[in-house]
């Protein structure tokens, strides 16, 4: 099985320091939608794993989120793909969850639900803590200069960090 993960907010749509809280919020970020859907398309299983603390915060409802997956899910399937499993940890950074990135529980239930090791496997995010949770599973960090990922490029990547302009860019070396 070729398994990618990908974070959500920074890498497949665009980010807000204000949080995505609505449907009209969520805006792709240009040539992710297609990058998911040649992925698919050739192949690969594409997971997404977010931190979604504007759920503990009261900003937006379950409901808004689980809209916003809906039609990440249609407009990739608009260009022939498919995304796999979904996870998000709703939680906020002080509840002590095991699943708020940089703790890996998210990733772990991915590897889990797909009965793959994750070592190796390509995590995608924008931010430090991102790169962090690849670490703990012996995922392959790979950060995209979408989102966030310009700061935190300018602040220091972990050894062996892959680095792309975007997520089109990182598709199109998976597919060469």
């Amino acid at each position: 099985m070729r398994l990618i993960i990908l974070d959500r907010d920074g890498v497949i749509n665009h980010d807000s320091d204000a949080y995505i809280k609505s449907l009209e919020e969520w805006i792709p970020i240009p040539g992710s939608i297609e990058a998911i859907a040649a992925l698919s398309k050739a192949g690969w299983t594409v997971a997404v794993a977010t931190n979604q603390s504007g759920i503990a915060r009261g900003y937006y409802p379950l409901n808004v989120l689980e809209a916003m997956h809906a039609r990440l899910r249609e407009r990739v399937a608009e260009q022939g793909g498919e995304v796999g499993l979904i996870v998000q940890c709703p939680h906020g950074p002080d509840d002590g969850c095991e699943c708020r990135k940089p703790k890996p529980g998210m990733l772990r239930q991915i590897g889990e639900h797909y009965g793959v090791p994750l070592s190796g496997i390509w995590f995608v995010g924008d931010s430090a803590s991102d790169l962090e949770t690849a670490l703990a599973v012996d995922c392959q960090p790979v950060l995209v200069k979408t989102g966030k990922g310009e700061r935190t490029l300018a602040k220091g990547l972990p050894a062996g960090t892959l680095v792309f302009d975007d997520l089109a860019a990182v598709a199109a070396q998976l597919l060469t």
